[in-house]
């Protein structure tokens, strides 16, 4: 009977992907970058020309480093200026590249216009970038997966959390768990993107993210966080602060698009 039934689900689960296949073929979608007919989220050749970066980036912001001079007596230190003057909350970050154009397309279609494909993309990236990250040394793996949470306003307005959307798939592709709801936004402040300067970045960010008794369990854990677009990365340092102070040991933004 157990074979049975396995042969079964095997056999549905081979259908569903030959059915979900011929469907793509049948009815394409548009190329969120170029708007040319598409079975997936990004055309093939947009795929292959802008997805960039091999710059050098700090290790803790994912800010990219300017090309170090070749100084003996000085060797570079791989942090960025700020993160050694002002560390942030969170331990490292990784990214898939630079928030701009053509590409910061995706990020607008998925959080403005509800392309939810474009989230199973970036899932897919930061899967794939996650393996080669952590390639030979396993044991740093997360252990909780959590996404930057919106206010209960902007989730009723826009519908969906695109971090979550992002956070959800990546998380069965790697086999680590998620959680949605130990964190959240009280305060529905105004986008980040309205503000120029990082002190009022953060200024907004104080006090918007609040942990619930379920946070409790994060102790001496490390949780990745991920969320669509890194700007100054004061909204991850704000979720990242109230994760350590419930005992996290060590925070990684997983982020799809970093600002340069």
């Amino acid at each position: 009977m157990a074979h049975s039934f396995l042969t079964v689900t095997a056999f549905a689960q081979h259908t569903f992907k030959r059915c979900k296949a011929l469907m793509q073929l049948a009815l394409p979608c548009r190329c969120a970058i170029c708007g040319s007919l598409s079975p997936h989220a990004i055309c093939n050749g947009c795929d292959s020309a802008y997805w960039q970066t091999h710059d050098d980036r700090c290790p803790r912001c994912a800010l990219p480093l300017n090309p170090h001079h070749t100084d003996p007596n000085h060797p570079p230190s791989r942090l960025c200026d700020h993160c050694i003057a002002t560390p942030p909350a969170f331990d490292a970050t990784l990214t898939l590249a630079h928030y701009a154009a053509p590409i910061d397309q995706l990020a607008l279609a998925l959080k403005f216009n509800a392309q939810l494909t474009v989230a199973a993309t970036f899932a897919e990236r930061l899967a794939h970038l996650v393996e080669q990250t952590y390639a030979h040394d396993k044991l740093s793996w997360p252990s909780l997966i959590m996404p930057v949470p919106l206010s209960a306003a902007r989730l009723a307005t826009r519908g969906y959390n695109q971090a979550w959307e992002i956070a959800r798939p990546l998380a069965r592709m790697l086999q680590i768990p998620a959680q949605a709801r130990w964190v959240k936004r009280v305060l529905d402040t105004p986008p980040q993107t309205q503000l120029s300067q990082l002190q009022e970045r953060r200024r907004n960010m104080r006090g918007a993210f609040i942990a619930t008794p379920q946070l409790a369990s994060v102790r001496g854990q490390h949780i990745a966080l991920v969320d669509d677009v890194m700007t100054s990365g004061a909204t991850l340092a704000a979720v990242a602060r109230v994760l350590k102070n419930a005992g996290a040991a060590r925070i990684t933004n997983w982020v799809a698009l970093r600002t340069p």
